[in-house]
């Protein structure tokens, strides 16, 4: 009969995979899906006493870990890989009472996360919403002819989380002088001149931008001085 290949280091108990159809050696069950070798000779599950023990998969390493915390008794299952010329594990043999008390950590473990992701979640808009507010003032600060709703539109365009806009960047969360301008600038190109529509129809958008300049201007002017302008 072939011999399976030289096992892994042993760390504990092992169980194989096989690669070939394998019986076992004393009650010549088989084929076997998992055997473990004992004096090089295989055996089944249940001749080496481990048939009550239940197979878990790997890929999930905090449920494995506790699985193996939970069992008195376990063991890793391997499984030869040709190409690499080694063993590579597979999962875990564990008992069943001890994976289901794994299971309720893990699921707990889950319920602890889902709540922390709530907080978090309310924490980060009460942040928004208060640095919103922020820039808005700073808006009006430096355009006080700007309409309210529309700083506070501004606002939210360029301080939307994970947008990338100017609002997000360091300058923009320092609420510096630069970016805050930078995003009035923008809302006027887009909403109060035809600047899109250059944009469509092929002009170039330095180009685009050089055509509407005295037009932003004008807006901001007005904004500036304390006089409502467009918007």
């Amino acid at each position: 009969m072939a011999r399976l290949a030289t096992p892994p280091p042993r760390t504990g108990l092992l169980v194989f995979q096989p690669l070939k159809r394998r019986h076992c050696k004393e009650c010549h069950a088989g084929p076997l899906a998992l055997l473990v070798l004992e004096e090089s000779a295989p055996r089944c599950l249940d001749c080496a006493d481990l048939g009550h023990l239940v197979f878990l998969p790997r890929g999930d390493t905090a449920l494995t870990r506790r699985s193996r915390e939970e069992s008195t008794l376990s063991a890793v299952v391997v499984r030869f890989n040709r190409r690499k010329g080694r063993y590579e594990r597979q999962g875990v043999l564990v008992e069943e009472a001890g994976l289901a008390r794994a299971e309720e950590r893990c699921l707990a473990d889950a319920e602890a996360r889902r709540r922390r992701r709530v907080r978090d979640a309310r924490r980060r808009a009460t942040e928004d919403v208060r640095f919103t507010e922020a820039f808005t003032a700073e808006i009006r600060r430096l355009f006080p002819g700007c309409p309210a709703k529309r700083a506070q539109a501004i606002a939210a365009h360029a301080s939307a989380r994970g947008s990338g806009r100017v609002g997000r960047s360091a300058a923009g969360r320092a609420l510096s002088e630069p970016a805050v301008v930078s995003a009035v600038v923008a809302s006027v190109r887009h909403t109060d001149t035809p600047y899109d529509q250059l944009l469509m129809s092929g002009v170039p958008r330095h180009e685009a931008r050089r055509r509407i300049g005295a037009g932003v201007e004008t807006v901001l002017r007005g904004w500036r001085s304390g006089r409502a302008g467009v918007g």
